[in-house]
């Protein structure tokens, strides 16, 4: 979000208002992504809004910045509505489902995929082998978590995942909605009130 002041050369001292509500965009899934996530979160965590927006339209990314930021919003104290706009692929779709139950929101013309977490790994064939059953600990890891917050037994979507012969699962807002990936098929409004005073001396 960004906030454009403007200021008078007339006002002989200045009090910047800090503390303005943190709408948080999710585009892409990488070091700098997560680090500049965990900074809004942080952030957020003093403006006094009650809950911590934050608008997910990616195509995913890599799987270790999903987990920071799936940290960041665990520990936090301010509830957390997720909204999908346009798409939430891979590690999208599952910060998704992280938004705090009954605020997880998507756009009726919106996206969802889910797939297995995939390597790009290239080494000897003993490092290929650490590697796939790292990735096969997180894929187990993202899913079960998956099934815990949309209130689905441990297995269920990699049992999906699974009987579809681990191909990409495209799901449609009212598939995600059965699955209780999302809590509503439309985009809330988001209200931000700002409070200026003018002090004359």
């Amino acid at each position: 979000m960004n906030i454009i002041k403007y200021f008078s050369p007339l006002l002989k001292d200045q009090e910047l208002v800090e503390d303005l509500p943190i709408v948080i965009r999710v585009r892409k899934f990488d070091e700098d992504s997560a680090n500049e996530f965990s900074k809004q979160m942080s952030k957020a965590q003093n403006t006094g809004q009650p809950v911590i927006p934050i608008i997910i339209d990616s195509y995913g990314g890599q799987v270790y910045s999903l987990m920071s930021m799936i940290s960041d919003i665990k520990h936090s104290k301010i509830p957390v509505a997720t909204i999908i706009q346009g798409k939430a692929m891979s590690c999208g779709a599952v910060l998704a489902t992280f938004g705090t139950e009954g605020k997880r929101y998507m756009d009726p013309d919106a996206t969802v995929m889910i797939h297995d977490v995939s390597s790009m790994m290239e080494g000897k064939v003993e490092e290929l082998k650490a590697d796939a059953k790292e990735a096969d600990r997180l894929n187990k890891k993202i899913f079960h978590m998956m099934a815990e917050n949309c209130g689905q037994n441990e297995d269920h979507f990699l049992d999906i995942i699974h009987q579809r012969g681990h191909a990409d699962w495209y799901l449609a807002p009212h598939e995600c909605r059965r699955h209780n990936l999302v809590n509503y098929l439309h985009v809330p409004t988001l209200n931000i009130n700002v409070k200026v005073d003018f002090k004359f001396e």
